[in-house]
């Protein structure tokens, strides 16, 4: 059988990388960035005319139960009454927002993560996209998109959040395999998402994802196979595949799983290389990282046309966007600035109750920063860099400046990852797969510092 990329090249950068939903990374932040620093950057960007468009994250922390897995900020409980708390804190969050950079700014895309999302009930969902719709404008044809717990939807609750404005949802699938799910915590009976799924459908979101971990406790490249070809029938729209990062010092709920269950190194290698192959031949476009996306599918349509852009949520086919981010330990951008909301309740519920955004660390990007970035989004985006373009958008001589990196991309030059000519960098098809390796070359903190230990496997 011939693979989509080979397993000695996986295995060559089996390395930990970067995800690059900013650059400067989040680890990069620091606690001297303030509140003050925030609201001077959101009067900036009242007072500017050029201002980039408007996206939102709200970050919706409560689950039901603890997933072994998971590295996301969260708080478990079974105690509904607290996202009400939660809510009427979310509300002066926004009002203080606006107060600095004004009320009914146009909005192309809104994410809410967690956490679960779906711990809200219907009305207080009816009550968030109030809040919302009363302070900012959601645009036509913008990406509106929720994660969903097929544990905690109905049917009715899908069309509740289509009838709020909904077009995307994201289900949180992992594993199809019953033996798995119960190691994880997290028992879905496959009838069910395929029944949430197909309803979905019928109701008429624009897209469907399915969100998939390989590298799970009890996981066979036999198991996970048969995971794949569920999958491959479900048929979602857009496909995510993450590498599982088993940290249980940093992740409490990790400790719970028993590393002996843990799949190889080269077990986990060939469930990568079977899901590579498994989606390609059922027709999925490898937008870039760990998303595939169906040909018709927006996101695929983007990456053809040269239109993809990358935030923290990951891909998107919005322009670049500013970036407002509500909730505990949210993550925003505000132009040449990047910040962080507090990580517990307690401390975002503290600096509300003063009347203070609770922003507790960000980064005044510097120029550097800035060029830095636009070469690495360009890597991950287009998969491309013209030389011309940067020269003239950032006044330097892009050989001289960067002639360290250009020599370091040698070596992925040589193992076929990348192009470079007298005028431009071209990441190849091979290399779209291992395209965070080539983004680390333009990375000048991971210049400065090597510890490499704080990201997850660049595959």
């Amino acid at each position: 059988m011939t693979h989509v990329i080979s397993e000695t090249l996986l295995k060559r950068f089996d390395i930990p990388g970067p995800r690059y939903t900013s650059y400067p990374t989040a680890d990069r932040f620091v606690e001297a960035f303030t509140e003050a620093d925030y609201i001077q950057a959101l009067e900036q960007r009242r007072a500017g005319s050029m201002a980039l468009p408007l996206s939102i994250y709200v970050h919706i922390p409560f689950c039901e139960s603890v997933c072994y897995y998971c590295a996301c900020n969260k708080v478990i409980t079974k105690h509904h009454e607290r996202a009400a708390e939660y809510l009427r804190y979310l509300a002066r969050e926004v009002e203080l927002q606006v107060e600095h950079f004004g009320r009914g700014h146009n909005v192309s895309q809104l994410h809410l993560g967690g956490g679960t999302p779906t711990f809200l009930s219907d009305d207080e969902l009816d009550d968030l996209m109030a809040m919302i719709r009363r302070s900012f404008t959601l645009v036509a044809g913008g990406e509106y998109s929720i994660e969903v717990d097929p544990r905690t939807v109905t049917v009715d609750r899908l069309k509740k959040l289509h009838q709020l404005g909904f077009n995307r949802l994201s289900f949180g699938v992992q594993d199809f395999d019953p033996a798995v799910q119960k190691a994880v915590h997290r028992v879905q009976p496959v009838e069910q998402v395929f029944a949430l799924v197909q309803a979905a459908r019928e109701i008429g979101f624009d897209s469907l994802n399915v969100d998939l971990i390989y590298g799970l406790p009890l996981q066979t490249p036999e198991s996970f196979a048969r995971t794949l070809t569920q999958v491959n029938s479900l048929r979602p729209d857009r496909i995510a595949l993450y590498a599982y990062a088993h940290l249980p010092a940093r992740f409490k709920p990790q400790r719970r799983i028993i590393a002996a269950e843990l799949p190889s190194p080269g077990d986990k290698l060939s469930m990568l290389s079977a899901s590579l192959d498994a989606f390609s031949e059922s027709g999925y476009v490898y937008v870039g990282m760990d998303h595939f996306a169906l040909p018709e599918d927006a996101l695929a349509v983007a990456k053809r046309q040269g239109r993809l852009h990358r935030n923290f949520q990951g891909y998107s086919t919005q322009p670049d966007c500013d970036l407002i981010a509500l909730g505990v330990s949210a993550i925003g951008r505000i132009g040449a600035t990047y910040s962080q909301n507090a990580k517990t309740l307690e401390e975002y519920y503290d600096a509300l109750d003063q009347g203070r955004l609770p922003i507790v660390r960000g980064l005044a990007v510097t120029r550097d920063d800035l060029l830095r970035r636009s070469v690495i989004m360009a890597l991950m985006c287009q998969g491309r860099v013209q030389f011309e373009s940067i020269e003239l958008g950032h006044l330097i001589d892009f050989k001289t400046y960067f002639a360290r990196e250009l020599e370091a991309l040698k070596d992925l030059e040589a193992h076929g990852l990348v192009t470079v000519d007298g005028g431009a960098i071209e990441v190849t098809p091979t290399g779209w797969y291992l395209v965070r390796a080539i983004a680390m070359t333009f990375d000048r903190n991971i210049q400065v510092d090597r510890d490499r230990a704080r990201f997850s496997k660049i595959i």
